[in-house]
């Protein structure tokens, strides 16, 4: 009963994760830009009451470990940390360090190279905490590609703008 209720707290967790997913994603969405202001304005501000409701839910599984496993963690957290700050710098770079990250997360084989540092320290890792660097990972890699697709459409919409634009000056 007691593994039970930690893996049903465990669920709860993610499940929250993937709520706040969804709604930052229905937030900065494309389709957002499509609708009326008034529409938008209504549909942030439900955005925003749910994302709150969903942020005074606390749910925590506290893991065992081991000063050895306490310390990997510490390290495997910092290795990501270094990454995502530096995304902005160069995005292309950053995406290609998370997915030799998460390559060395999964049992798989990635379409990618694996780093092999961060394999070993993710390997002191209690098994927990693993797939919570595995889990950390995939959502950072999914908004990548999110924030990918919104930056292509963007682009494609300038594009036609620009087209158009020549288009009346002919």
């Amino acid at each position: 009963r007691v593994e039970a209720f930690r893996d049903a707290a465990s669920a709860m967790e993610q499940e929250k994760e993937i709520l706040l997913e969804m709604i930052h994603n229905i937030q900065n969405s494309q389709d957002m830009r499509h609708i009326s202001e008034g529409e938008r304005e209504e549909l942030n501000l439900t955005a925003n009451r749910l994302m709150g409701r969903t942020l005074t839910v606390e749910v925590s599984v506290e893991t065992i470990r081991n000063a050895q496993q306490q310390e990997s963690l510490l390290h495997a957290t910092k290795m990501i940390d270094e990454i995502v700050n530096k995304l902005l710098d160069d995005l292309e770079d950053a995406k290609m360090r998370l997915m030799s990250l998460y390559g060395a997360c999964t049992s798989d084989v990635p379409a990618g190279p694996i780093d092999q540092k961060f394999q070993s320290v993710v390997i002191g890792c209690a098994i927990e905490d693993q797939k919570k660097i595995k889990r950390r990972l995939e959502t950072l890699l999914r908004n990548l590609e999110n924030s990918e697709k919104s930056i292509t459409l963007l682009e494609h919409q300038k594009s036609s703008v620009r087209q158009s634009c020549n288009t009346k000056q002919d």
